[in-house]
């Protein structure tokens, strides 16, 4: 016998849905009528942005299946559910233009720490790492990471196949991803610092006709990652003519964010310039306190490149921390060629022991201390007391040096560790992005406060992103209108991705749509605990379907593969 409802849940329950349906006379239910109407839901009384720049209106949306029927008087008796957006901003889906989702949307489907940032359209396979293809020397490791972290079984081997995967499971919002130029070295040429051979390369330019004909975006670099950081400008030019005779972009994690950034910045353009790839520049920032300076002249470069007729365009997260692997950035890319026991091995060899502690020395002189490095996550029971901790707290409580923790806690964890450095400027962030030649992308992953993505103390930009750029920088900053921003989170990427029919609200385009109330969209994660949902976002639609309620996710899976287009 069912429990009976008490007044206080029903009428919970009743707010929570009565904005949805409860203005056409059939009830609260969400699809609670069943005479003929026009329109499967309209959005009543919103604020409507448009998402190209223009300034709001006072309109209503009538959406019919898929897509966009009818913008302006619409009235609430032809739907067959209804939105009342009464003193809240609607504007198109906001598309996430650097992400690094993959495996997690077989974990969670429902993609909870993006969709709940208003987040429609992730795009993933960055900084020349995607999850495909799988290259045969490290399949079984790959097979047996993804089984023990989060029992999720390798049953694919190249996009076709993981793409495959995906739409088998369903995901609450759209999924594009570039192919990763690093992942398709490791497949061709190995993992060792050396030139390719013309066969090798010959392989590689195969791939990436291979995998953008088959859906992918184009291609990413990670060019301070190995294997990806062993290739040359001439290498990444002959894989992006490539590209550009497929239609593909080219997204790259530059060779240096840092003391080089410029040095770095003109190989990235070269790039551009020799091929005529549209290019992305990842996460664009500028590093360390001694290069804070740089930004004037960073900022000219890009203007410079577009002035010149380059396709170019940035991405930046609305934080001055950032996070990758523990092992990233504090040691050198000669120690990590090869295999993860490789790189281990290396780091028990006593004969290398001075090169590592110079090259700490080094990384020490950067960051000013390290208090800048917070430990995010481990693999294992027995260190996730460092979890949240920085490096010199750990280093303090243990006893050990900096070369000797870092060491050590690799080992155990089998380079299965993360963290968060904190190394960039506010006042820079804030030029950053208000530059109409820069996005918004969490540089993040689809998490979830509870089940297997609840682990560790993740970069907070995984759920906060988007709405701290509406609610931080845009109402209490207020570095650009709101109009300007939204065009940049929305049409913007959208073009430059070649989404077509998405990025705006027009009639005949899927209703990819937000609705948020900007008097209190925030954030609400920390790097203390990050596991938190942002406020603010009420309700998010992917392709007709509500898969934000008031709040509440609605378990629907909507989504779709965005898939490269001829």
């Amino acid at each position: 016998m069912k429990k009976p409802i008490s007044r206080r849940d029903f009428l919970k329950k009743s707010s929570r849905y009565a904005t949805v349906a409860g203005l056409s006379g059939c009830g609260i239910l969400l699809k609670g009528c069943s005479s003929k109407k026009d329109y499967d839901l309209v959005i009543k009384n919103g604020r409507v942005f448009d998402g190209l720049g223009n300034e709001a209106i006072s309109a209503d949306i009538g959406i019919t299946g898929q897509k966009i029927a009818k913008i302006g008087k619409i009235s609430a008796a032809k739907g067959q559910s209804v939105i009342d957006a009464r003193d809240l901003t609607v504007c198109p889906g906001f598309i996430d233009a650097h992400d690094h989702t993959d495996i997690e949307l077989l974990v969670n489907p429902k993609a909870e720490s993006s969709i709940r940032q208003g987040i429609t359209t992730l795009v993933s396979g960055n900084c020349g790492s995607s999850p495909f293809p799988v290259a045969e020397e490290i399949y079984d490791e790959y097979r047996d990471n993804l089984k023990e972290a989060y029992d999720v079984d390798l049953t694919w081997r190249d996009i076709k196949g993981f793409f495959s995967k995906l739409e088998e499971k369903g995901m609450t919002l759209n999924y594009s991803s570039y192919v990763g130029q690093g992942t398709i070295r490791g497949m061709a040429v190995g993992f060792n610092d050396r030139p390719p051979k013309a066969e090798e390369l010959e392989k590689m330019k195969v791939l990436v006709a291979e995998n953008i004909q088959n859906g992918a975006l184009g291609l990413s670099s990670g060019l301070e990652y190995a294997p990806g950081s062993y290739a040359q400008q001439d290498e990444i030019v002959e894989l992006c003519r490539v590209a550009v005779q497929n239609g593909g972009s080219y997204s790259t994690h530059m060779r240096d964010e840092s003391d080089h950034l410029l040095e770095a910045m003109e190989e990235t353009i070269n790039v551009s310039r020799k091929t005529g790839i549209r290019l992305q520049i990842s996460h664009f920032k500028i590093a360390y306190p001694r290069n804070w300076h740089k930004i004037d002249e960073a900022l000219a470069k890009l203007e410079a490149a577009h002035d010149e007729g380059i396709p170019i365009f940035c991405d930046r997260y609305s934080y001055i921390a950032g996070a990758t692997g523990l092992s990233s950035m504090n040691f050198p890319l000669w120690a990590k060629q090869g295999t993860t026991d490789e790189f281990l091995a290396r780091l028990k060899d006593t004969t290398l022991e001075s090169k590592f502690r110079a090259f700490l020395a080094e990384r020490e002189k950067k960051l000013g201390s390290w208090d800048k490095v917070v430990i995010s996550s481990v693999f294992t029971e027995g260190n996730k007391v460092f979890e949240g901790k920085t490096i010199l707290e750990a280093t303090q409580e243990t006893g050990k040096d900096v070369f000797e923790f870092l060491r050590d806690l690799l080992i155990e964890e089998e380079n299965r560790a993360g963290q968060v450095i904190f190394m960039m400027n506010e006042e820079n962030l804030k030029r950053i992005l208000a530059h109409p030649l820069v996005g918004v992308g969490c540089d993040g992953s689809a998490l979830a406060p509870y089940g297997p993505l609840n682990k560790g103390k993740p970069h907070p930009r995984s759920y906060g992103t988007f709405p701290r750029v509406l609610g931080r920088y845009i109402r209490e900053e207020k570095i650009l209108p709101m109009a300007e921003m939204l065009k940049k989170i929305t049409s913007v990427p959208a073009r430059n991705f070649g989404f077509a029919q998405r990025g705006a609200l027009q009639r005949e385009y899927f209703a990819d749509i937000v609705i948020f109330d900007a008097k209190r969209v925030i954030d609400k994660a920390t790097f203390k605990d990050p596991h938190q949902y942002p406020e603010g976002i009420d309700y998010v639609i992917v392709n007709g379907q509500v898969v934000i309620n008031n709040g509440e996710h609605s378990g629907l899976l909507p989504g779709k593969i965005l898939r490269k287009q001829a």
